[in-house]
């Protein structure tokens, strides 16, 4: 018979409890997926160092290379169309496709930038004219590789037969939908695209990415919804197969541009900036900029910059950041506490591969600069800990 007041019966009782309560009897609970606050510090990060601050040139042919990436999207849809006699389900289960390609890819598409950018223009780190100049480019370069796509389909012989009928079909049956019609209808799918991509940054494996991609873009079809790169290829593939006329002669390309690609642009915007990324901009904490320091970055826009254009926020020379990287933790001289630093993976997150000097640590008001091998400045935290260097 056990004592009830033996302290090992407590810590037996103790542990029976937890695991009753779902928790782990042995060892501590691992969280397998990111917080909210989490995700949004992982989209600031890659919108930071892989699109705002990417060149025209870049983002233009990643942009390109997303357009083509549509134009399997629509080859597969009016194929399987028209080898399952117009079936509602059969012939869109390849549909996805294209926009697989794009994610798996990392290329550019308009509609996956209603998000990481706009979180960098909202937090103050790029201005309004910076995200209209990537927004800008970036649908060039969709629409460029569209049009090139409709172009090869169109009098490549691509399509034959059946297809060519379908082609005509599946294109031409948003025209005759209305403008408001169209512009809630695409403001659903921008919600579905930039959806993706938030939930893009918070899955942990590419099985969970990839099942999320495909089954989001298959509600595209499904839904009779538009995407407005989708629709731009439908609209030049109808006017390079005769359908519609340049200036006269029935429907023209004016109307097919103003009266179904526009606001099926409006509607995506709308649906990814104002359903996806402002909803869950609010619903992080307001400590959601202090733990996403990258490399660079050491100050918020002031609102007329952030309004009227200015330099990216903070964002220093290349000697300056060298300099940043050779004054690295290891080669501090004194010890410091990483009592400030979030790790949601159990590393730390880091704005340069391979990069020791850039571990995000909480920012400090009361922070002294001390000296650092070959001559650089740190900033010290309120544990003794070197965040982000300042200019020496």
């Amino acid at each position: 018979m056990s004592d009830p007041t033996d302290p090992e019966d407590d810590s037996i009782r103790e542990v029976v409890e937890r695991s009753r309560s779902g928790a782990p009897a042995v060892g501590e609970a691992v969280r397998d997926r990111f917080s909210s606050d989490e995700v949004f510090q992982r989209i600031i990060a890659a919108a930071a160092d892989e699109e705002v601050t990417s060149g025209s040139r870049e983002l233009f042919f990643s942009g390109v290379a997303a357009g083509l990436a549509i134009t399997i999207t629509f080859l597969l849809y009016v194929s399987l169309s028209a080898a399952t006699d117009n079936d509602p389900i059969l012939s869109v289960l390849l549909y996805p496709l294209g926009f697989i390609y794009i994610i798996i890819g990392g290329y550019q598409l308009y509609t996956e930038n209603t998000l990481p950018p706009v979180a960098l223009t909202l937090e103050r780190l790029a201005s309004l004219p910076t995200l209209l100049r990537h927004w800008s480019i970036v649908l060039a370069g969709n629409f460029t590789g569209g049009a090139v796509g409709a172009i090869v389909l169109s009098y490549g012989g691509v399509f034959s037969g059946d297809a060519v009928e379908s082609a005509i079909y599946v294109s031409s049956s948003g025209l005759d939908v209305g403008f408001w019609p169209l512009f809630f209808k695409a403001a659903m799918a921008g919600l579905i695209v930039a959806g993706v991509v938030w939930v893009g940054f918070a899955s942990t494996d590419s099985v969970t990415r990839l099942l999320v991609v495909y089954l989001a873009f298959l509600a595209i079809p499904l839904g009779n919804l538009y995407h407005v790169v989708v629709s731009f290829t439908e609209v030049l593939y109808l006017l390079f197969a005769g359908t519609l006329g340049l200036y006269d002669g029935g429907l023209t390309l004016t109307e097919g541009i103003v009266g179904f690609v526009l606001p099926v642009l409006l509607g995506n915007t709308v649906g990814g900036v104002v359903l996806v990324t402002l909803v869950n901009y609010f619903q992080t904490s307001e400590e959601r900029l202090e733990e996403a320091r990258f490399e660079g970055m050491t100050r918020r826009l002031t609102v007329p910059e952030g309004c009227l254009g200015g330099p990216p926020a903070g964002r220093t020379s290349r000697s300056s950041t060298q300099r940043r990287r050779r004054c690295s933790p290891a080669r501090a001289t004194e010890s410091w506490s990483p009592s400030r630093t979030r790790e949601p993976t159990g590393r730390s997150w880091s704005s340069g591969a391979g990069s020791p000097a850039t571990t995000i640590t909480g920012s400090s008001t009361s922070s002294t600069s001390s000296r650092r091998p070959n001559g650089c400045r740190c900033r010290r935290g309120p544990a003794g800990s070197p965040t982000s260097p300042r200019r020496g």
